[in-house]
């Protein structure tokens, strides 16, 4: 979670959480599926009619030696095409490494489902980053896998994986995904979709059974370090 301070190695209070930490953006988008289709659709740029209800912190854990990934925001849409949300708040530069392995184990999971290959369904990786991986200044960097000799042929494999930067040039962006990242990066609260995640956060650190479990986890969390130490 992106809640400790590396220097201390200190825990951030409960009230103190923000939608950039992990927990709360995943207690936020599990309990109010409509705010996460909204996010869906202006990540994307596109409507979507409905979506399950989100599971957050979705375990995904089917290799021989148990080894697996938990997923912030796991959602199925139309169709069941799968998004998959990660807020990032942290620095790493294997991100994009990150990226391919999230889609890997969500094509596995299906296939452990019982599904056959071609039956596999679009899915997004979203990261929701507070900077600029790629260093190009872009607010939205979207990738999928296109053919390097022949212009404009794509693989059409379903698989797509975005990026935000909420450090980029957002002046070409609607004012809505502006006003979104403008909160994300700390900068100002703006908009319908920014003052409801807004109230959703303020609601959220007046949930005491969510106290109880952030403070729950973190303890446990220290535990392992002292261990690992």
């Amino acid at each position: 979670m992106n809640v400790k301070n590396s220097s201390q190695n200190t825990v951030k209070k409960y009230e103190e959480l923000t939608f950039t930490d992990d927990f709360m953006f995943c207690k936020v988008m599990q309990n109010n599926p409509d705010l996460c289709k909204h996010l869906i659709e202006l990540i994307i740029g596109k409507k979507i009619t409905m979506i399950t209800y989100p599971d957050t912190q979705k375990a995904i854990e089917i290799t021989a030696d148990g080894k697996g990934i938990r997923m912030d925001v796991y959602v199925e849409g139309d169709e069941g095409t799968i998004y998959d949300f990660e807020m990032q708040t942290s620095m790493l530069s294997n991100l994009n490494k990150r990226a391919r392995y999230y889609q890997g184990m969500i094509d596995l999971n299906l296939i452990e489902r019982g599904a056959d290959y071609e039956e596999l369904k679009e899915s997004y990786v979203i990261f929701i980053c507070t900077y600029d991986l790629f260093g190009k200044n872009a607010c939205v960097y979207t990738f999928e896998n296109r053919c390097c000799e022949v212009e404009g042929l794509c693989l059409e494999d379903g698989t797509m994986k975005v990026f935000l930067n909420a450090e980029g040039d957002t002046s070409k962006l609607t004012p809505e995904l502006r006003d979104f990242l403008d909160y994300v990066a700390g900068r100002r609260i703006h908009g319908k979709l920014v003052a409801k995640i807004e109230e959703e956060v303020r609601k959220a650190r007046k949930h005491e059974e969510w106290r109880t479990e952030y403070m729950t986890f973190e303890m446990l969390q220290r535990e392992k370090y002292k261990e690992g130490v």
